[in-house]
């Protein structure tokens, strides 16, 4: 082969009447808009087969025959001009976000990947899908959002399955030009930024994708004046070593930065992009981290802040999104390549090596333990807010994460959740969006409140919607498993049988996913003839389909996958389990729009979110999962299914046990039967029933609309606000709080609670007791602190339960320090107690626990829990 000494981009040459066909193939909102997607397979079906559904590829393979076809038809160009000017007012009509009191705030979004289409293969699984899920639903509610990410020339693999069934790893290569990209350029030739990598200056090209109405910003290594080394910085989608994740991550978040100040200076993003940037900065998980240490290094730089100073200031803009449930899932860098990378860094910012490496570790000094740097100990430092992607992430969150706030209680450590969502127009297939269409109201996909009519849609519509749907899956699991063997050199003459894969009359449950070892994905398989039984049976039969890739490094993972195709390899089982290869978002359309059960088997509580089931339900499937991630929160009795009870087990083989006797009983004595009853006629009645609880309580509250709402008006705005107040006047209250909070670490350890005295005895539901606190504040001004109360029911351990906080007021100055005051109600009977502390105040703090600091009344101050019965009356 021959490789080209230039390279120029050619477009491709459409009569003046097709013109209209670029602007809506530059446009990504074809992903998801149903009619731009007909079009393009309109304009030439089997050239868009042959690219695999990228409408710039098919223009640049639209023959001229075919072109003067087209434009002599006059039912194509109607549509065209139908499609072109929805594609204007989508872009140019006020949405949600341009109605909203306050404006919501400019945004903008890192995310070490983006799953917006399976032509542009830049994602790995939940986390890219969910960051395009966003992107789009910002698109659709219309925010000033811009997204950050890096453009991976072979993105990431594609999965064949060998004949036993191990996974085999094809890099593709991906050609920009072909895609839905322009570069960024300045007098004809491509923008570039540079970032230093241990003392080589990289230069990165920036890539911009439109999705609808949100730019999406690419960052690209692979540039002429590069060392062959740092081309292949952004070769693929979390490969390479350790040093080399480092080295992406480092273009992500300081050359994203960077990438974002050039295209508002190149006037693309809006003239207030240009003058003042974004106003928050949402990195979602610690992979875009660096982010935070380049917008620092610019304050020192260019404002002339102290590194301290500096680090209030830009933190106080910064959004934190944590994925991962537990430790392994974060990025540990070593000292030594901190060193390497960030030795120069450092001292630009005016502080040693050592003060800049403890943002990333824990108190102990290391990252991990060992004098690692730890991306998501420097995501929670470096952040004004974090969040998980549920609510019992957000638990687990606080957990995992508490040794940063010492002395914080756990639930009051300041990670809040906000629990994931799908963006519908996405997701759900032909046959269910049609029942919408007919019954909800118009703007069903991205608003909540349309889903109130859920009761309209009748079971014959809803029923009719899902067997065509699983029609057409089935077709698509034929076709793929028959494709998969003749690539594996097996005779077409032999595999007649494929014709008989699965039945479109059958329950078919799917399951589909990241194959890792807490997702379970042999599950079923601890019960081999039960298994069989259900698979095999002649009146109630089940089929079960399979997919998913396992990280290349993850042998494990593999296993599970080798293992499911051992186990459907026999002649009896081959037509009702299949594992269908290459799994991508096109794959998992045709999963979620056909299957009638969505199945997720993760070992609790190791599933963040978990969204594949989100899209499922929306397409009127039914959930069926341990209580894990969003199904923990969401399931009522009544709307899906649940596996094993709401606990976590320490001790892994029984919970898996426990797990698997669950499954099948609820498979054998529950969803088999309800799935195949006929009783009240030829409908499921009671099949169907659960279908109208899931869509009517899951509907509105799994929509990607929703998520980002809650992110408006949760957290983008109250942090902009703060954000703003604390850098404005030359980040006057920025330096201010960075000074005081010096202060209270150093004069913290001479606060201390004196004395504690209030009444005492049997009380009744409803008295209010009186509680009198002296406290010694040290150097500590009055207005520096916050004295408070926390009381509640006493739980078995001595615990508080249900616990109420309420500020005592100060009384007066007395000896050994100033003594506050106040009363409390005792609300519940049973045995009742309260506690004191002494926390940290600002008027420009977000919370208290942010300091981590607090000082509680210890176990040898007087009456510390002054009630110690409540008696009498049964609270209400």
């Amino acid at each position: 082969m021959i490789k080209a000494l230039r390279t120029f981009r050619v477009h491709p040459s459409l009569p003046h009447e097709l013109q209209p066909l670029s602007e809506l193939a530059a446009n990504l909102r074809w992903a998801w808009d149903r009619q731009t997607d007909e079009l393009f397979r309109w304009a030439d079906p089997d050239a868009w087969d042959e690219v695999d559904g990228n409408p710039v590829a098919l223009l640049g393979r639209l023959s001229p025959a075919r072109a003067a076809a087209l434009t002599d038809d006059a039912a194509f160009l109607d549509e065209l001009a139908e499609a072109h000017d929805n594609l204007r007012r989508y872009l140019e009509k006020p949405r949600w976000a341009q109605s909203h009191k306050p404006v919501p705030p400019r945004v903008a979004y890192f995310s070490p990947e983006f799953g917006l289409t399976h032509a542009l293969p830049i994602y790995s699984g939940g986390l890219g899908v969910l960051a395009g899920d966003h992107l789009k639903a910002a698109s659709d509610l219309g925010l000033d959002l811009v997204a950050v990410g890096l453009l991976y020339r072979h993105g990431y693999f594609r999965q064949h399955l060998d004949a036993a069934g191990w996974q085999q790893e094809r890099y593709p290569d991906i050609n920009p030009l072909t895609l839905p990209l322009s570069r960024l350029e300045r007098d004809g030739n491509p923008a570039t930024v540079d970032v230093d990598l241990a003392g080589r200056t990289v230069a990165c090209q920036v890539w911009r994708a439109q999705v609808g109405r949100v730019p999406l910003l690419l960052l690209d290594t692979d540039v002429a004046t590069n060392g062959p080394e740092d081309r292949v910085v952004t070769d693929r989608l979390y490969g390479g070593d350790v040093e080399h994740r480092l080295r992406q991550e480092i273009v992500l978040g300081i050359g994203g930065v960077r990438a974002l100040q050039l295209a508002g200076d190149l006037g693309g993003l809006g003239p207030q992009w240009a003058d003042d940037g974004a106003e928050i900065y949402h990195s979602n998980e610690g992979h875009a981290g660096f982010l935070q240490l380049e917008r620092i290094r610019r304050l020192v730089v260019d404002a002339g802040l102290t590194f301290e100073e500096a680090i209030e200031s830009a933190r106080a803009a910064v959004l934190f999104t944590t994925h991962t449930p537990v430790p392994a899932g974060i990025d540990l860098f070593p000292a030594q390549l901190m060193r390497r990378y960030f030795g120069d860094f450092a001292a630009e910012c005016g502080v040693s090596l050592d003060r800049l490496m403890a943002v990333g570790q824990v108190a102990d000094g290391g990252g991990h333990g060992d004098g690692s740097f730890n991306m998501a100990v420097m995501g929670l430092r470096l952040s004004a807010a974090a969040n998980g992607v549920s609510q019992l992430h957000g638990q687990v969150s606080r957990r995992m994460f508490a040794a940063l706030w010492p002395g914080v209680a756990v639930d009051e450590v300041p990670i809040t959740s906000v629990t994931n969502g799908v963006h519908a127009a996405t997701w759900v297939g032909p046959e269910m969006t049609a029942v919408y269409d007919r019954h909800l109201a118009p703007d069903w996909a991205h608003n909540p409140a349309a889903w109130r009519r859920v009761g309209d849609l009748g079971d014959d519509a809803l029923w009719r919607a899902r067997a065509r749907a699983r029609e057409r899956l089935v077709q698509r699991v034929r076709t793929s498993v028959r494709a998969a063997r003749e690539r594996r050199g097996e005779s077409p003459a032999t595999l007649a049988w494929t014709d008989d894969i699965f039945d479109p009359d059958t329950l078919t449950i799917g399951f589909a996913r990241r194959f890792a070892e807490y997702k379970r994905g042999t599950l079923l398989l601890r019960r081999p003839e039960r298994l069989r039984a259900l698979l095999t049976s002649s009146d109630r039969p089940v089929q079960l389909v399979f997919a998913g890739k396992a990280h290349p490094r993850d042998d494990l993972g593999k296993d599970i996958i080798r293992q499911l195709v051992a186990f459907s390899a026999d002649p009896e089982i081959r037509t009702r389990l299949v594992v269908v290869e290459d799994y991508d978002m096109e794959v998992a359309r045709a999963l979620y729009q056909g299957v009638d059960v969505w199945l997720n088997t993760p070992r609790r509580p190791y599933e963040a979110c978990g969204t594949s089931g989100e899209k499922a339900v929306l397409n009127g499937a039914l959930h069926c999962s341990t209580l894990d991630g969003w199904w923990d929160e969401m399931f009522d009795g009544d709307n899906g299914f649940a596996i094993g009870a709401a606990e976590d087990n320490p001790d892994t083989a029984q919970q898996d046990e426990a797990d698997a006797t669950s499954l099948f009983e609820l498979l054998e004595r529950t969803v088999v039967p309800t799935f195949y009853e006929r009783t009240e006629g030829p409908l499921p009645r009671r099949w169907l029933a659960r279908v109208h609880r899931s869509l009517e309580t899951l509907g509105p509250r799994v929509l990607a609309t929703r998520m980002v709402r809650e992110y408006v008006e949760d957290l983008y705005i109250p942090l902009a606000r703060r954000a703003a107040r604390l850098t404005g006047d030359g980040h006057r209250r920025a330096r201010a709080l960075a000074g005081w909070r010096a202060g209270l670490r150093e004069a913290w350890t001479g606060v201390h609670v004196v004395e504690v005295s209030g009444d005492q005895g049997v009380a009744l539901i409803g008295d209010r007791r009186n509680v009198s606190v002296v406290v010694d504040l040290g150097r500590l001004r009055l207005d520096d602190v916050c004295v408070e109360l926390v009381h509640g029911s006493v739980g078995a351990d001595g615990m508080l339960r249900g616990r109420q906080v309420q500020p005592l007021d100060p009384v007066a100055p007395v000896d050994g320090g100033h003594r506050f005051a106040g009363t409390f109600v005792c609300a519940e009977s049973g045995e009742y107690g309260f506690a004191v502390r002494v926390v940290p105040a600002n008027d420009d703090l977000l919370s208290w626990s942010d300091t981590g600091l607090v000082a509680w009344a210890g176990e040898d101050t007087p009456d510390t829990a002054a009630v110690s019965a409540v008696e009498g009356l049964e609270p209400a």
